[in-house]
């Protein structure tokens, strides 16, 4: 018997061997401490509360820290399978005179309605996908299957604005307008009753005068679309909404079939640039999952024999640039910032040469303990900060074969043929941010630096499956200043000004810091931006599960 056992348990260590070989591992970390506090439930806490503070909060900065993110991981018997799946909870910091409230809601989107009203999860959502209603009868069950997975309005990626107007906003075509004060859901919006596109992105550009641009898709007969959208500044009507906004520009998918991810794109003063990843949605898995029992999540992969394309805009005309920049393939969520100068357009972005990490982050993955969590974090690649540079000015003259870059980066631009230019990267950081595992979830001081040559960025650094490092980019020499604690894991760094500030980094950098280990111990971390020094905390006496994005809204 233990001889046939010992048959069998070599079979499945020979299995798991052979499909462990298409697994790449990137890096060999062991004992991660289990985080699967972060994505636990909690109830929402639609009162403000205050909290206890420790060090000091500076009396100028006034407004309300406003946070987006999963907050619900099951309904009734059924649990969500995707960190991305977890029902909208909203959260806001009300700072003023030094002191803190808090409060959060969750958001009442028709997803979070419809699964509270069946106890069920009723909505497909991005790796989670529904199982037809027990109520039906079998021929209802079976039609069920053949229709298209309604698309979620279960906005919990960021806080953005339109026209002044806050909304959350998730990547299907549904946002709901949001009061900063209540955090009460006042409207639904869907951009495709506006313009032709099905869904936009969490992450907007906004200009200094509210003009905001953003990026949707659409699907045609002729193939898929990605579309250059802009919204206008202002509103003529206090109920409007999306009202006046455009499509500026449509750009063929080169793979009519499977479009490219994108999570987010940059701008310039000049250009929006769209950045065409391998990281491939295949269009029919994605129509047909209900009827194969799979999530939209299963229709995403990673073709690494392709390369990255950066495409340009121009904003004022809508002219897609016959250039085309090239580049090894590369996966990016965040971009960093863009600009241009003496003939080049700077694009500094958070990037990675694996696309394969939005599978890793399933509920499950983020619960496991032991090695089998460490195996789930050697097999991501690590992500850095890195930067592009465009020669804006080709034609026909432009030599082919040699830099087009000037001495200024070590990033590299080569005209191959008539309309391609290949590209590499400059490194944004030195050898010493390998030691906390790259770098995510980056941010500037936006409304002063944005689509302008800049000196700092602030970031996330990732010595676990989140953030665990607060960590401020010193772009002149590329020197680091990191915030630090073991067991406590920040959330992205967001960059307030201070009144009056004559410096790029006067202010402080506010992030949510939970600690997994110890129960009802997240706090509001405030960081002197220029030091980066800790000035004090807002300990909130309730459990946050770990967020996405957040936003601050200055009091009028």
């Amino acid at each position: 018997m233990d001889t046939i056992t010992h048959q069998q348990n070599n079979t499945a260590e020979l299995k798991k061997s052979k499909s462990r070989k298409h697994i790449n591992h990137f890096t060999d970390v062991h004992g991660l401490p289990s985080i699967e506090k972060l994505v636990s439930s909690v109830e929402d806490t639609p009162e403000p509360i205050s909290t206890n503070i420790t060090g000091r909060i500076p009396e100028w900065i006034d407004g309300s820290f406003l946070r987006n993110g999963p907050g619900k991981f099951e309904i009734g018997n059924h649990k969500f399978n995707h960190w991305f799946d977890g029902m909208a909870l909203l959260h806001q910091f009300k700072i003023s005179n030094g002191q803190v409230t808090y409060k959060s809601r969750f958001l009442s989107s028709d997803s979070y309605q419809a699964n509270k009203e069946h106890n069920r999860i009723a909505v497909c959502e991005f790796g989670t996908i529904t199982m037809p209603d027990p109520c039906k009868n079998f021929f209802q069950r079976f039609l069920s299957r053949f229709e298209l997975p309604k698309p979620t309005d279960n906005a919990n990626v960021s806080f953005v604005t339109y026209k002044g107007d806050y909304y959350v906003s998730t990547e299907t075509n549904v946002m709901h307008k949001v009061d900063p004060e209540t955090l009460e859901t006042t409207k639904k919006v869907d951009w495709s009753k506006f313009i032709a596109v099905n869904g936009a992105t969490a992450h907007p550009h906004t200009e200094p005068d509210g003009t905001t641009y953003n990026m949707g898709n659409s699907y045609t007969s002729k193939g898929a679309y990605y579309n250059i959208i802009r919204v206008p500044s202002t509103k003529k009507t206090a109920e409007e909404t999306l009202e006046g906004v455009t499509v500026l520009c449509s750009i063929p998918s080169v793979d009519k079939t499977k479009p490219s991810y994108y999570h987010s794109f940059a701008m310039s003063e000049n250009y929006v640039v769209f950045i065409e990843q391998p990281i491939k949605m295949d269009l029919l898995k994605i129509v047909t999952g209900k009827l194969r029992g799979k999530s939209i999540s299963d229709g995403f992969f990673w073709d690494p024999k392709l390369n990255t394309i950066f495409h340009l805009i121009h904003k004022q005309t809508g002219k897609l640039s016959s250039i085309k920049y090239f580049a090894q393939p590369l996966s990016t969520f965040h971009q960093i910032n863009a600009y241009e100068e003496d003939g080049f357009l700077i694009l500094d972005m958070c990037a990675s040469d694996d696309g394969q990490a939005i599978a890793n982050y399933n509920v499950q993955n983020l619960r496991k303990s032991g090695e089998a969590l460490d195996e789930v974090y050697n097999t991501l690649c690590r992500v850095f900060p890195r930067r592009f540079v465009l020669p804006l000015n080709v034609d026909n003259d432009t030599p082919y074969n040699q830099n087009l870059n000037g001495p200024n980066s070590t990033a590299t631009s080569v005209r191959i043929s008539k309309n391609k230019v290949f590209c590499t990267h400059e490194d944004l950081h030195r050898e010493d941010l390998h030691q906390y595992g790259g770098l995510e979830f980056p941010q500037i001081n936006y409304g002063k630096y944005n689509t302008r040559p800049y000196r700092y960025f602030y970031g996330c650094g990732f010595r676990h499956l989140v953030g665990d490092t607060l960590i401020k980019m010193d772009l002149q020499g590329k020197h680091m200043k990191v915030w630090e604690q073991p067991g406590l894991y920040p959330s992205e760094p967001v960059f307030v000004p201070a009144p009056n500030a004559t410096e790029e980094d006067d202010g402080v950098v506010l992030s949510v810091v939970i600690t997994p280990n110890k129960d009802k111990s997240t706090f509001l971390l405030v960081l002197d931006a220029k030091t980066f020094e800790e000035l004090g905390r807002a300990a909130v006496p309730v459990n946050i599960p770990y967020g996405f994005h957040g936003t601050f809204n200055a009091t009028a």
